[in-house]
């Protein structure tokens, strides 16, 4: 299982928000790309973006920033965050991101997930709350289960689904392994996880998860990192060896 260490961006400085309220911010840095080479340079295989600004409102804001990331680090990006058009993921993708999370539009317009998935990686961001998925940045109801969408989207050529419990984003108090147990077993897709790591044994938890023989390919975590709970050295280090 890989570690994803996030970057989330806000008017282009590193931030994170409390249970993914806007209202509830913590700022904890204004050099994203400094951020990133650190991540990379600790070991980390993937860098996980979120453009906050463009979950909200659909303008890529914090495109620049997430395009020099991009050129910054030699591992693969993958990001996020208001790519609700095949322009807004081709203009990622032009900008040297490996994968693209499509959120929103994957429930206001399935179909723009196949046309991508064709040429590109794309992965489903399933942001979950009781179960139900959130969409425009969490801030609406979708009324569908995040393992109704899941199936939906099993045949279509989707790279991965990045599961999020909105709840326990931010909080620290361990992740949800019992959902994502269930959604690892509705489909093959890949599933990475996201959501209230807190620690390293959290980490550990979570590549323990497996269901027919397979198991999570990754884990985003993000203020443990920042709050110095998690080391990405020491965690890289930690989950290569869980996983031999």
């Amino acid at each position: 299982m890989d570690l994803y260490p996030a970057i989330d961006l806000r008017g282009g400085r590193c931030v994170r928000l409390h249970q993914g309220d806007y209202a509830r911010e913590t700022v904890y840095g204004d050099d994203p790309v400094a951020q990133a080479l650190a991540f990379a340079e600790a070991g980390a295989s993937w860098i996980h973006v979120v453009d906050l600004d463009a979950a909200r409102t659909g303008v890529p804001e914090n495109r620049a920033v997430v395009e020099a990331i991009a050129a910054a680090v030699a591992v693969p990006v993958q990001t996020g965050g208001g790519v609700r058009s095949v322009d807004a993921a081709e203009a990622l993708f032009a900008s040297g991101v490996e994968r693209v999370v499509i959120g929103t539009a994957a429930l206001t317009d399935p179909g723009l997930v196949a046309t991508l998935a064709t040429d590109h990686r794309v992965a489903v961001g399933l942001d979950a709350r009781s179960g139900e998925v959130a969409v425009e940045g969490w801030l609406r109801e979708s009324g569908r289960s995040v393992l109704e969408v899941a199936r939906s989207f099993a045949d279509i050529g989707v790279d991965a689904f990045v599961v999020t419990d909105i709840t326990r984003d931010g909080m620290l108090e361990g992740p949800d392994i019992a959902g994502l147990t269930a959604v690892l077993g509705a489909t093959d897709v890949d599933v990475i996880a996201s959501g209230g790591v807190g620690s390293l044994d959290d980490l550990l938890a979570l590549a323990a998860v497996e269901v027919g023989g397979r198991r999570l390919v990754g884990a985003i975590a993000g203020k443990a990192i920042y709050e110095g709970r998690v080391s990405v050295a020491e965690a890289v280090a930690a989950m290569r060896k869980a996983g031999t």
